[in-house]
């Protein structure tokens, strides 16, 4: 209608919290497949998230006995999604890479992009997170 304001459409927000077992990359990607449907990069996102969480379990804190990481996303439909996990800290002990395991942010990197994913925080805690854009992928 004429001279009627029209609303941004409202933004999906999602957090949990996991325990930091090898299972939990799992539950991660089947709670982000339903956070992200609509989007047009969900799988993006998920495959995204999914590595980040592997981390926070194989190189923080957050993958000792009792100990947890926290996924949180925010979908601004038609605009971008923004996804942190935010893990325990710890000397974030890097395994050398071979054929099958150490390149979880090199695929961050290179589906995100330059300026587009990054690493907050330090021994403490720290917070991976990324964007991806509606008109990006």
């Amino acid at each position: 209608m004429p001279g009627q304001a029209t609303r941004a459409p409202r933004a999906v927000t999602f957090e949990r919290d996991y325990p930091g077992t090898a299972d939990e990359p799992r539950h991660v990607r089947t709670d982000l497949a339903k956070v992200a449907d609509d989007c047009p990069f969900a799988d993006e996102l998920v495959l995204l998230a999914s590595e980040l969480a592997t981390n926070a379990i194989l190189h923080t804190r957050s993958g000792l006995p009792g100990w947890t990481f926290t996924v949180r996303a925010t979908v601004y439909p038609g605009d971008y999604a923004w996804v942190e996990v935010v893990d325990q800290g710890g000397a974030w002990v890097m395994d050398e890479h071979d054929d099958e395991h150490g390149r979880g942010l090199g695929i961050v990197a290179a589906v995100a992009g330059a300026g587009n994913w990054g690493i907050d925080g330090d021994e403490a805690a720290r917070v991976v997170w990324f964007r991806l854009g509606w008109a990006q992928l």
